[in-house]
């Protein structure tokens, strides 16, 4: 008896893994474009974010971004003097580690990195982040923002989201048809969720984005460069860019 099409299971999502020739183009292309252009930047990306980066790649739409794995785009740029395929980029090699890019341009490299390090957008955390800082949900009734904006520009919380809080562990009440946490006067302690450098779970993901609390920041930190001017690898101060962009 054959058996009924019902019985059969259809994935309506498939994670295809990165083939052998994708790998291998990539390799090329990264060869290829090298000495196209007048500088490589190698960069570090804290909180990815794939929209952020499109807005990278419109604005630097003159430039190549290149993302894949470390070992392979080192091993594109040549580790050693012999390998490398321009003179001098070997140097880039211990800078690609971690969740890094190369990025290919053709205009000052100043300019470029002056734009880098200004970009700062911020957006929900995820869980397995680290707290940017801490969040408490102050005694009393609950507002939308939480304390996060003075009460007269605030908004007390909707009754329609207080089961879910409770449901994420905070203990809320409801006190004459409003959101109430501990006194309805604002006696007692608050409930805090999230200390600074913590570690965060989707609970308290959760919580933040029911609050509109943003605590991710999408940075892109340019760790070092070469110059086909002077065949040269100039490694970058961190400090040195972050005293740029508070004088901006």
């Amino acid at each position: 008896m054959p058996k009924s099409k019902r019985a059969k299971v259809f994935h309506l999502t498939q994670v295809t893994k990165k083939t052998r020739e994708q790998k291998d183009q990539l390799f090329q292309n990264i060869r290829e474009q090298v000495p196209e252009y007048q500088h490589c930047i190698v960069f570090n990306v804290d909180n990815m974010r794939n929209n952020y980066l499109k807005d990278v790649r419109r604005e630097l739409s003159d430039s190549r971004l290149f993302f894949g794995k470390t070992k392979l785009m080192a091993k594109a740029l040549g580790q050693t003097a012999e390998e490398a395929i321009v003179p001098g980029i070997e140097g880039l090699a211990p800078h690609i580690t971690g969740t890094v890019g190369l990025l290919l341009t053709n205009r000052p490299v100043d300019s470029v990195l002056d734009y880098l390090s200004g970009i700062a957008p911020v957006d929900f955390a995820r869980a397995g982040v680290a707290a940017s800082r801490s969040f408490t949900i102050p005694p009393g009734v609950v507002y939308a923002t939480a304390g996060e904006v003075p009460k007269e520009n605030d908004v007390p919380l909707t009754h329609t989201i207080e089961p879910e809080l409770r449901r994420l562990g905070v203990p809320t009440r409801m006190v004459k048809g409003k959101v109430v946490l501990g006194d309805e006067n604002g006696e007692g302690e608050g409930y805090v969720v999230c200390k600074e450098g913590e570690i965060l779970d989707s609970r308290q993901t959760r919580l933040l984005k029911l609050f509109d609390v943003c605590l991710s920041e999408f940075r892109i930190k340019p760790l070092a460069y070469w110059s086909a001017a002077t065949n040269e690898v100039t490694e970058i101060d961190q400090n040195a860019m972050d005293g740029v962009e508070e004088e901006e």
